[in-house]
């Protein structure tokens, strides 16, 4: 007799979730929506003591600032993570948007290229607009119960007007270096420009400063709506996407001058996996890691042999969501033929970021920038026939979210019509395998990427210039000048033996593992998508009770992290035989 009320509670909820979602433009099962009613009705004492208690006298608070609501699911993760606090008596509450704000990091050239709606303001009622998304995935948060609260409720008609008037006020220089009251406005509404031209330089483009002065206007909205907001709410912590670009960048700001503390993530390369970081965007806070959080690390055969096939599988990205080859190419012959490199000689490889990727301050870069990092290095090589330049351009400039508008390789042709004799350059739409590649080298120079970790645990050797997480760790050659990275040149070619000694490369492996396998920290609620580039994830859930504590060992560690600021490190060589984390 129990079959017909469960099959009437299954029909209900299907017309219920249809009913919901359909007037927001979701298709009805839309993946990217997480069942938290379906879920709530099946565990229903046990969720409504849970917030019962979460909203207790003295129960923690944590302010869940929304930011990228539809970009690569960043709602349901946030929503997975408010139910987690939930259920571990701690009271999370949203900050939303819901176009509130004039630009933001959803806003993009390729997408919205007209002023006059961006400057009306009217681009966030477009078709297409991300907006109609962050309304819409509003309802992963109200759907739990937590308390949603919009930008509007703190951002008054007079701080409008005070942003539009100070945003149009100020010389166009002065921006990007604008402080206000100890926050750096300005830097993030210029990194949030430069995202939204997708170049690292955009000083040429005909409205380049219209869209500075927007974003410097969106920048000081979400200033004065944070403070507002801390002015009526205490926090313990804030958690937020990436902390870098606007709103996010500003968030970060506004909360550290205030005291509360800042927990920051971001999707993991390796599948169902994030990294999250304290106090700051894990940009920044990777290259100051204390060494003592891996070097102490002791990997026994298995944990050896399971890291490096890691590494092999980076090659395909057959265990990552996030890879830019459809099908790389391992062949001898066909990248002599395609780079004219002569093994013979020495090979110094040279790898490249995205070039309008998290353009931000960073003290210790030897170069202003990375093309200056480029062109620099470029004129070094052209007078040393001795040593011949490997540049591989990253695939991400064409194949990434965001492709660039500002490529590497064109940059690089208009300050060598003709290239030296010793350069070769493999563009991004090259099938190269970038690991393949580096194999050939001496010694590889990198400015940001992740690579340099996957090198020195191959023991090749590897100089860095610019905020590389492999950085300070005493495994690379790091220069914090001009003047020191040309001297590293000068050794080159380097002596592998003596620069990457063994016990250096197994110190190298131990700290790959500790990147890839302790730092992305992997949460078992999640099902990957690998059809889905956009949404590379869904919550697969039963149960609430696969989010209580000590039923999902990734985000028992995260919810440690934000509640006690334990560290964000997942103990995988202890769960390494747990089969639902390769899977």
């Amino acid at each position: 007799m129990r079959v017909l009320p469960a099959l009437l509670e299954g029909v209900l909820s299907r017309w219920s979730v249809r009913r919901r979602l359909w007037p927001f433009g979701a298709a009805p099962d839309d993946p990217r929506i997480p069942p938290w009613r379906t879920l709530i009705a099946r565990d229903h004492e046990l969720w409504a003591g849970a917030l019962q208690r979460a909203r207790a006298p003295g129960a923690p608070r944590v302010l869940v600032a929304n930011t990228m609501p539809g970009y690569n699911n960043g709602s349901v993760l946030e929503s997975v993570l408010a139910a987690g606090l939930v259920l571990r008596a701690a009271r999370p509450e949203v900050l939303v948007c819901q176009g509130e704000l004039s630009a933001c990091f959803l806003l993009k050239f390729r997408k919205f290229s007209d002023l006059e709606p961006i400057q009306s303001g009217s681009w966030h009622h477009k078709k297409g607009s991300p907006c109609h998304r962050c309304r819409e995935f509003t309802r992963v948060f109200s759907d739990l119960g937590v308390e949603v609260l919009p930008y509007r409720r703190y951002l008054s008609a007079a701080d409008v007007d005070r942003a539009k008037e100070l945003s149009a006020a100020v010389a166009l220089p002065q921006i990007p270096g604008y402080n206000l009251d100890g926050c750096a406005v300005g830097e993030h509404a210029l990194a949030g420009a430069l995202r939204y031209f997708a170049k690292g330089d955009a000083s040429d483009e005909p409205t380049y400063e219209v869209i500075l002065r927007v974003f410097f206007r969106a920048s000081l909205e979400t200033f004065y709506a944070v403070n507002r907001l801390l002015d009526e709410r205490p926090y313990d912590v804030a958690v937020f996407h990436h902390g870098i670009y606007v709103p996010q960048g500003i968030i970060g700001e506004v909360m550290r001058r205030r005291g509360v503390r800042v927990v920051n993530w971001n999707s993991a390369y390796r599948k169902k996996c994030f990294i999250f970081s304290h106090g700051d965007t894990y940009h920044h806070t990777l290259m100051t890691e204390p060494v003592a959080a891996w070097q102490s690390l002791t990997l026994s055969p298995d944990q050896e042999a399971q890291i490096l096939a890691y590494l092999d599988s980076r090659q395909e990205g057959t265990r990552d969501w996030i890879w830019f080859h459809n099908e790389p190419q391992s062949d001898r012959a066909k990248f002599l033929a395609q780079t004219r490199l002569d093994p013979g000689r020495p090979i110094i490889g040279m790898l490249t970021n995205v070039v309008w990727d998290a353009q931000l301050h960073y003290p210790a870069n030897a170069f202003p920038s990375m093309l200056d990092w480029i062109r620099e290095t470029i004129a070094w090589f052209a007078p040393r026939p001795g040593l011949q330049l490997m540049i591989r351009v990253h695939p991400a400039e064409i194949r990434g979210v965001t492709p660039s508008r500002q490529l590497a390789v064109d940059e690089i042709r208009r300050w060598f019509p003709q290239l030296p004799d010793n350069v070769a350059v493999i563009g991004p739409e090259s099938e190269i395998n970038t690991y393949f590649a580096a194999s050939f080298c001496n010694a590889v120079l990198i400015y940001g990427t992740k690579t340099g970790v996957e090198l020195t645990s191959r023991g090749i050797p590897v100089i860095v210039a610019g905020e590389a997480w492999i950085k300070n760790k005493g495994l690379t050659l790091d220069a914090s000048s001009r003047a020191e990275y040309f001297a590293l040149l000068e050794r080159l070619p380097l002596d592998r033996e003596e620069v990457m000694p063994r016990d250096r490369v197994s110190e190298a492996l131990r700290y790959a593992y500790h990147f890839f396998f302790r730092r992305m920290i992997p949460l078992g609620c999640f099902r990957a998508l690998d059809s889905h580039k956009k949404m590379p994830y869904e919550v697969a859930l039963s149960s609430l009770q696969g989010l209580a504590p000590g039923a999902d060992p990734g985000l028992d560690v995260i919810c440690d992290g934000i509640l006690r600021e334990a560290p964000f490190v997942y103990p995988y060589e202890t769960r390494d035989q747990q089969e639902w984390l390769q899977s």
